[in-house]
């Protein structure tokens, strides 16, 4: 799909800014929606831009061919209405914008989070996940946004629909995931399971953005799911010690027992579930699934179906974060 017009939600955020300026590179008319009209401007011309939040789409008019549905709430712990509302919800709003404006094809961020859960897996495929996962309210709605679509595009409500679950995002602008592991590093020190030999699956962002473009003309129209990792799994603490020599710090790395942290992480999650505000625990469940059990991904129907390749090595994505990281300290 050469030149098409492309509505890209999310576009304030880590990944949907990077997805914005891949497919105007690519020749795409991009139309950038978000809730920061700052941020937007730093991605998209005043003609191109939708300043507001999921549910302002419903009456918005615009002829594109394709979303890319990449807003959404993401956070190891948060209330189920705040999560229903912005990745349920919202993704109802743009089933109903595709639907008004007949859109040809949503292609829908999900998240690997689904496969979430308190033991190793290794290379898994797209089929391998429990529908009813309730680790948190994230993974809850990750699922039901996924059931929404496909149920949608059964009832014909969508034409074409193609899910894609990118894994652990890293990159210059990563709000998240590099950000917490170093804040963690500086408070207490790094926590290590199995010695930090489990293996942690990640995804340079500039990778998951050139996944979502191929996945507007690529794929299985009718809700093919696809994972996408940069499909060079690391032990966790080869990672660790690889960005912190690149951020000039010494590491701080402890030995913690799996069952004692999943415990806390349990008895924390109760303790702040009743307190007013619900503040986030310190440590989560779904945030140990993640670094204490071994998890990879299988993506080889991303590269024989849409045809995937890494061109950002993690090797590569690591020095990026580490040398903006540098920049701004």
């Amino acid at each position: 799909m050469s030149g098409a017009r492309v509505l890209v939600t999310g576009a304030s955020g880590f990944l949907g800014g990077h997805v914005v300026r891949d497919l105007r590179t690519h020749g795409h008319e991009v139309f950038a929606a978000g809730r920061s009209a700052a941020a937007l401007a730093e991605v998209a011309d005043a003609e191109h831009r939708i300043v507001g939040d999921l549910a302002s789409l419903r009456t918005e008019t615009l002829t594109v061919d394709a979303v890319i549905h990449c807003a959404g709430l993401s956070t190891p712990w948060g209330s189920w209405p705040a999560f229903r509302e912005a990745n349920v919800d919202g993704t109802r709003h743009v089933v109903e914008f595709a639907r008004r404006n007949g859109v040809r094809r949503i292609v829908h961020v999900s998240s690997p989070s689904v496969y979430a859960a308190a033991r190793d897996r290794v290379g898994i495929r797209e089929d391998e996940f429990d529908p009813a996962n309730r680790l948190n309210g994230y993974i809850r709605s990750k699922i039901a946004a996924e059931r929404l679509l496909q149920d949608a595009r059964s009832a014909g409500e969508i034409g074409e629909l193609v899910i894609v679950r990118p894994r652990g995002l890293i990159g210059v602008g990563d709000p998240s995931l590099m950000p917490r592991l170093l804040e963690v590093h500086a408070r207490i020190g790094i926590p290590l399971f199995d010695g930090g030999s489990t293996l942690i699956d990640v995804t340079a962002v500039e990778n998951a953005a050139a996944a979502l473009r191929l996945a507007l003309t690529r794929g299985d129209a009718a809700g093919g799911v696809y994972n996408i990792s940069n499909d060079d799994p690391r032990p966790f603490r080869e990672l660790l010690v690889t960005l912190l020599d690149l951020v000039g710090e010494t590491p701080r790395l402890r030995r913690v027992s799996r069952r004692a942290a999943w415990a806390a992480a349990s008895a924390l999650e109760a303790v702040c579930g009743v307190i007013p505000g619900r503040p986030e625990p310190p440590l989560t469940r779904y945030t140990l699934s993640t670094i204490a059990f071994s998890q990879t991904l299988d993506i080889s129907r991303a590269k024989d179906e849409l045809g995937y390749r890494p061109q950002v090595s993690l090797d590569e994505a690591l020095a990026r974060v580490a040398a903006h990281l540098r920049a701004g300290a």
